[in-house]
């Protein structure tokens, strides 16, 4: 099973991780509410000492937006504009707005807004080439990236951001192009090392390996870069060292399943080791009592060890799941024949 990774989540993280605190409400329990409620207050005060200060009522919609008080925001934001229209900023406090409220039109409509005003504003056309990407507009989407390059030859996001309209178009030539240049102007660009570990993994490249621990270098306890590289080292008939990835993955992040889940399939269909498969197939239920993949997969590892009963038991477990599940009602089928000539 190849882990997954949605990119175009990636590439959007820069523009709303900041507004991932909470709830629409405050909550008096949560030590950062608390910390928002501080700021709300010296806000509201100052903003009563300063009635027409727009500066003032962009500063509290952000702090609105962090704690996702969408409408607040809006009503603040929009005062904000009505007393100086004339702020490039303002539009792309907006376009934030709109888009963590599910509005990629109106989030597109500001930030085009905000360039009107400032040709140069680098932030507003990074967004605006992602809520592009997002829509799958590619050709406006290239053209933003192509005018923010113009200014900033530098921006590595930028690059980032063409290449996923690129691998969603298909062109993973143009795309490898990109992502190289993505770590070459940012080294610590892990999502771009990441893809291009992908990429490279797909056609069996060596190549791949570096990328991947390129990535877990800036980020040693990432979730994906230990999967992919436990992967790709699996599908290369590494097994040691597909082994050694899946155990480094599984010391710091408990709850995922596919770590043991994957050794088990390991020591399963290559290395024979019925036992052991059993073992971590067992471990991975313990993190997901309902991976009815990981119940069929120690059955049949107790069925190649002769063991019947215990593997029907969890054939049976996995049917209880997954209603009709092929390999489960194959397995049972099978078993009833073994069992009766026994």
């Amino acid at each position: 099973m190849r882990y997954v990774t949605n990119f175009l989540l990636l590439c959007l993280l820069a523009l709303s991780s900041c507004y991932n605190s909470g709830d629409n409400s405050v909550n008096r329990l949560n030590p950062g509410a608390d910390s928002t409620m501080m700021r709300l207050e010296a806000m509201n005060q100052q903003i009563e000492d300063d009635v027409t200060n727009p500066d003032l009522y962009n500063q509290r919609a952000t702090i609105y937006l962090h704690d996702h008080q969408f409408d607040k925001a809006l009503k603040d934001i929009n005062k904000a504009i009505s007393l100086d229209g004339g702020k490039s900023v303002f539009y792309t406090t907006l376009s934030d707005i709109y888009l963590l409220m599910g509005k990629p039109d109106g989030s597109r409509d500001a930030l085009k807004k905000a360039i009107s005003i400032n040709p140069n504003d680098k932030e507003a056309m990074l967004k605006l080439a992602k809520i592009y990407l997002i829509v799958k507009d590619y050709k406006n989407c290239y053209a933003t990236v192509k005018q923010l390059l113009a200014i900033d030859n530098g921006n590595a996001s930028a690059y980032f951001t063409r290449a996923i309209g690129l691998l969603e178009q298909g062109d993973t030539i143009h795309a490898v192009g990109d992502l190289m240049q993505a770590v070459d102007k940012n080294q610590q660009y892990y999502e771009a090392y990441v893809q291009l570990g992908e990429l490279y993994s797909i056609k069996k490249d060596p190549m791949a390996v570096l990328y991947f621990k390129n990535a877990l270098n800036i980020r040693p306890q990432s979730r994906e870069a230990w999967y992919m590289l436990g992967l790709f080292y699996q599908e290369n008939k590494q097994f040691d060292k597909a082994i050694a990835s899946y155990q480094a993955l599984a010391k710091f992040d408990t709850a995922f399943r596919e770590a043991p889940f994957n050794t088990g399939y390991i020591y399963l269909v290559y290395l024979k080791d019925f036992a052991k498969a059993v073992s971590f197939f067992s471990e991975s239920l313990k993190k997901d009592p309902g991976y009815y993949q990981a119940y069929f997969n120690r059955g049949y590892a107790y069925e190649l060890a002769g063991d019947y009963k215990k593997a029907y038991d969890d054939y049976q477990k996995s049917l209880k799941i997954e209603v009709n599940y092929p390999n489960a009602v194959e397995g049972l089928n099978r078993l009833d024949k073994l069992m009766v000539r026994h």
